[in-house]
């Protein structure tokens, strides 16, 4: 009997550890959409713009030139990791991203290569997460792509023994979880384009799995064909 009371106190010592413990874990997650509509580029880009800037702290975006005819085909973003070209500054960058994780985000970046429209974005909670969004929007011929490439530190523990653990779950309560802001930062912003151009938006891929159900304050979700529509209605 002893020695099963010692073997639970032990196991309950090692739970309450763990929640007391602050943990930081670093997420990625991609989405890729197709978006059928002939709106002009500049109504698309204003849309995805006005969509994004509803949910993040700071954002940059760029309208490069893209001459030539249009591809039949969008392009696709490739993750770039910018700390394997500072050479022997790597090591260093690597001993302060061990030191502060959302360093790694500023540094994982997605290339673009042919969009008409990107945009870096960052979004920021003290005591939560630090997150940093890439989107790449394409024109080909059969209307848009836009990919979105996200990456975060989520900040865990600190449990019921720790003041950071009362305020992120505090941050939580009030914006979010970091998986529930990313993924409203993603569909507000085809729900943008789609508002504002009329045009038909279709999710190609993903991951980690798309869950929109936290998020149907608009009235419209991914159904199982992968369209963005009304969200069915429950039976009474």
């Amino acid at each position: 009997m002893t020695a099963v009371i010692a073997i639970t106190s032990l196991g309950g010592c090692a739970s309450v550890n763990n929640a007391a413990v602050e943990k930081n874990k670093s997420i990625e997650l991609y989405r890729v959409f197709d978006i059928k509509t002939t709106a002009d580029r500049y109504v698309v880009t204003e849309a995805a713009s006005d969509g994004l800037g509803a949910n993040v702290s700071s954002a940059d975006e760029q309208n490069p030139i893209v001459m030539g005819e249009t591809p039949k085909k969008p392009g696709r973003f490739k993750p770039v990791d910018g700390s394997k070209d500072m050479g022997q500054a790597s090591g260093v960058m690597a001993f302060a991203m061990k030191m502060n994780p959302s360093l790694n985000n500023m540094l994982k970046v997605a290339s673009c290569e042919g969009a008409v429209w990107t945009a870096t974005a960052r979004k920021d909670v003290d005591n939560a997460f630090n997150m940093s969004f890439n989107l790449c929007l394409w024109h080909y011929e059969g209307g848009y792509a836009l990919d979105v490439y996200a990456n975060y530190t989520k900040k865990e523990g600190g449990g019921f023994l720790g003041v950071d653990g009362l305020a992120r779950k505090a941050a939580y309560a009030m914006v979010g979880t970091p998986e529930e802001w990313a993924e409203k930062t993603v569909l507000d912003v085809v729900r943008k384009i789609k508002q504002q151009t009329g045009g038909e938006v279709k999710f190609l891929e993903g991951y980690p799995r798309m869950n929109s159900a936290p998020w149907q304050d608009s009235g419209e979700v991914f159904n199982e064909d992968g369209f963005l529509a009304p969200a069915p209605v429950a039976p009474n």
